[in-house]
């Protein structure tokens, strides 16, 4: 028979997360009874929602730039991509937390999630899980066919990421396969077949993930090694972290770059392709700005560096939505 879980007391921040910002939304406006599930779907820590839409937008964006400009449909793909990362981002955040249970209660920034500090159990957490895939399932089959398939081929990497971490030094490139799949779904949304420049953008993606979660990874490389958990923080180590980063910079930049070049030099003309080009610049920019400030010691440091790469790749979209109406 299931455990009951603990029912959370009334009042804003009762079962908070550790690693949460203080006085977010959840802790502060949710009603206490959905405060567990939403904590699960990491809607306190919005970031990851953000890591996972923007490769979306990277791909839509350059889609549209290539084939002459946005059309009245790209509001709807990028309206339905921001509402199926929040719900995938969610799904996939809780089918981490049922994976990771005993894991996470071993480590000091985890164990005060909903799972192993008892809050919900498996069977809700596995509910909320199928719901958020629902949702999320419905939306996806108002897009184009092809996009269709390569949204249900995500759950491949998605559903095997957490136990990545069990069986190879490299996790982070696993999350980069599955976090970055949005770029190959959006520009298949927008031209309706998938394309070499989509394909050069999700690598660009990947690099760009091994790089942030190379840095969050760094919070709990301690704990890490006590459990017997791998990632690329404890494999480079604290002297060799700054190289391999420096290395997934320009794997980054020169993919985004090459993305860029494979679209629109063939017939958008200078000024998209400048354009292009100069966010990919203030993307790796934005990176090396980061690379200057990292200190692998200090946990809060690389956490604040994690998050800033919303920035990031903000900029690159930025620049690519100009390039598609340039």
């Amino acid at each position: 028979m299931a455990e009951a879980p603990q029912t959370p007391e009334p009042g804003p921040g009762h079962g908070a997360v550790a690693d949460a910002a203080p006085g977010n939304w959840v802790d502060r406006l949710a009603p206490a009874p959905w405060r567990p599930y939403l904590r699960l779907s990491r809607a306190d820590r919005p970031i990851g929602t953000w890591l996972l839409l923007i490769p979306c937008l990277w791909g839509i964006a350059l889609a549209a730039a290539s084939t002459g400009g946005f059309r009245p449909q790209d509001a709807w793909l990028v309206a339905g991509c921001t509402m199926g990362a929040f719900l995938m981002r969610g799904a996939g955040c809780t089918w981490n937390d049922v994976t990771d249970r005993d894991i996470d209660a071993a480590v000091a920034r985890t164990r005060s999630r909903p799972l192993p500090s008892g809050q919900v159990t498996v069977r809700q957490a596995l509910a909320w899980m199928a719901a958020q895939t629902a949702l999320a399932g419905a939306i996806l089959l108002t897009f184009p066919p092809a996009a269709i398939a390569l949204g249900l081929a995500a759950l491949v990497p998605v559903a095997a990421y957490p136990f990545a971490k069990r069986f190879t030094w490299w996790p982070q490139a696993f999350l980069g396969i599955a976090f970055n799949w949005g770029a190959l779904v959006g520009w298949t949304a927008h031209t309706g077949s998938l394309g070499r420049p989509a394909v050069a953008l999700w690598a660009a993606g990947i690099a760009w993930t091994l790089f942030y979660d190379t840095i969050y990874a760094h919070q709990d490389k301690e704990d890490d090694a006590l459990i017997g958990v791998r990632s690329t923080a404890r494999l480079f180590g604290d002297g060799g972290t700054s190289r391999w980063l420096r290395r997934f910079l320009a794997a980054a930049v020169i993919l985004a770059a090459l993305a860029a070049v494979l679209a629109l030099a063939p017939g958008a003309g200078p000024v998209p392709l400048a354009l292009a080009l100069g966010g990919v610049w203030g993307f790796g920019w934005h990176m090396a700005r980061q690379l200057a400030r990292l200190d692998t010691t200090d946990p809060a440091r690389c956490l604040a560096l994690f998050r800033s790469n919303r920035d990031a790749g903000l900029i690159l979209a930025l620049f690519l939505a100009a390039a598609a109406v340039a």
